[in-house]
């Protein structure tokens, strides 16, 4: 029996487990994938939005501008890579620099800081590649960069580490209430719980539906994206955008916190909660639009193209109240600024439990995060001690990143165990550089195979059925 049931493991799933797991309860995350952040946490823009977009009163703005000034502390806490590079919104016309005023008004009545409308030479003076056209922007200082995925492993490894227990490849199949206790029917078999937590992101209104009469609709909504090799990285300094529309921010321009070059998304509302394929018309929209911001972008240097489903709701706003049955708990609709909010999605996550009137007491001994630093940021003398500790550390896996096997190895035993490549590849990089794992992916498999105790051909590229190898040609 658990107090607290949570479904879902992407960034809201995470953020409030790890909440959780700072009281005296028994709580668990059902996670139907192989991986923890594995769908739309994994698949978005990283951005930090400062919280000037979002319409004044709704709770994206509220929590907006309350999830981005708690991010540097969160991320200094969990050893995630975040930055605040701030962000641009471009005007190319009249028209559009008098909607930078109506985004600036807006931001000013949300409490953004660091916001200002900027001339052209002070444009150029911050991103020297912008398109030549554009007469003026809105500057927000306070936006910022991150690693989602990173951040919510983190999360649910501060989780684990503290008593929560994580199912994956657990996907729920029904849920029931018998007075005050709930029964999830998963294919992991049955879970009861006195509270649900329902983070399912796109599949939110199916898993509400499961157990309550339906009161909204998540309308899938598809973008595409190019990431561009380190050497477009310094394109930009800040994340660019155009003036936004109705379908969303449209397309950005923007650094990453790793050094690459990011360019996307496109917007296209799909029947599937599947379909992340992406198609050469889309891109190419991508590559115009991108074009339109920042001058002379490389596109050859394209390293990888990806799509990502967000979960828009038909209210229009974030989702986070008690459904008409209690204590189960709708957490739904997190699209843009979803990542931004998260960490203020969580703190309101918890206000909900605390008016149910459950017992929340305090552990005396919360196990704080482990701090760490990829090897390649370390001093020499630090190299060298960690290499006389275990000289796992001496030897390169991953040219492109310089990911080491001691870095590898610790991926693997972390306390949610990396059992996948692709699991390997969001912790600590190996695949994620100019070859995309073409010199480094099958030793990194060997590694998996090895540290798990595993056949070679056991070893997932990332979801159910993504086999790599299945057998040898001959003995």
């Amino acid at each position: 029996m658990y107090d607290v049931l949570i479904i879902g493991a992407g960034i809201i799933g995470t953020g409030i487990a790890r909440e959780l797991s700072k009281y005296k309860l028994k709580v668990a995350v059902l996670e139907k994938d192989t991986d923890v952040a594995n769908e739309t946490t994994k698949a978005n823009s990283a951005i930090v939005h400062g919280g000037y977009d979002a319409k004044e009163g709704t709770l994206m703005a509220k929590l907006n501008v309350l999830g981005n000034k708690m991010y540097e502390e969160l991320c200094e806490e969990l050893s995630v890579p975040f930055k605040r590079n701030g962000s641009l919104v471009l005007a190319f016309n009249e028209e559009e620099k008098n909607h930078l005023k109506t985004l600036y008004e807006r931001g000013i009545t949300n409490g953004v800081s660091g916001l200002s409308i900027i001339d052209q030479e002070k444009l150029r003076e911050i991103e020297p590649n912008v398109d030549l056209k554009a007469i003026g922007a809105l500057h927000c200082a306070s936006a910022g960069i991150v690693s989602p995925w990173e951040f919510a492993e983190a999360l649910i490894d501060n989780s684990v580490e503290n008593g929560v227990e994580l199912f994956l490849n657990t996907e729920v199949l029904s849920i029931e209430k018998n007075e005050d206790i709930f029964t999830i029917h998963s294919s992991s078999g049955d879970f009861k719980g006195r509270y649900i937590f329902n983070c399912g992101g796109v599949h939110g209104d199916l898993i509400h539906n499961m157990i309550a009469p339906p009161s909204f609709k998540i309308l899938p909504r598809k973008g595409e994206y190019f990431v561009l090799d380190k050497s477009q990285g310094k394109r930009v300094n800040s994340t660019v955008f155009q003036c936004p529309s109705k379908l969303g921010k449209g397309i950005l321009v923007t650094p990453t916190v790793h050094g690459n070059l990011l360019v996307g998304p496109d917007a296209q509302d799909m029947e599937s909660k599947y379909d992340v394929s992406t198609t050469g018309e889309k891109l190419e929209y991508i590559k115009f639009k991108g074009s339109h911001s920042i001058r002379d972008i490389n596109f050859r240097e394209n390293i990888r193209t990806f799509g990502g489903i967000r979960a828009e709701s038909d209210r229009g706003d974030f989702i986070i109240e008690e459904s008409s049955v209690k204590g189960f708990f709708d957490i739904g609709g997190i699209k843009s600024p979803g990542l931004s909010a998260a960490p203020a999605i969580t703190l309101e996550a918890m206000k909900l439990l605390k008016n149910s009137n459950i017992e929340l007491i305090e552990k005396e001994n919360f196990i704080k995060p482990r701090k760490h630093k990829l090897f390649m940021n370390l001093s020499s003398e630090e190299k060298e001690n960690k290499i006389k500790e275990d000289n796992r550390y001496g030897r390169i896996i991953c040219r492109c990143e310089m990911i080491t096997e001691g870095e590898i190895v610790d991926a693997i035993h972390r306390p949610v165990m990396a059992t996948t490549v692709d699991g390997i590849k969001r912790r600590c990089r190996p695949g994620s550089g100019r070859c995309q794992g073409g010199f480094c992916g099958p030793r990194v498999q060997e590694i998996l195979a090895r540290e798990l105790k595993e056949k070679m051909e056991n070893i997932l590229l990332d979801k159910k059925g993504s086999y790599i190898l299945t057998g040898e040609l001959k003995k």
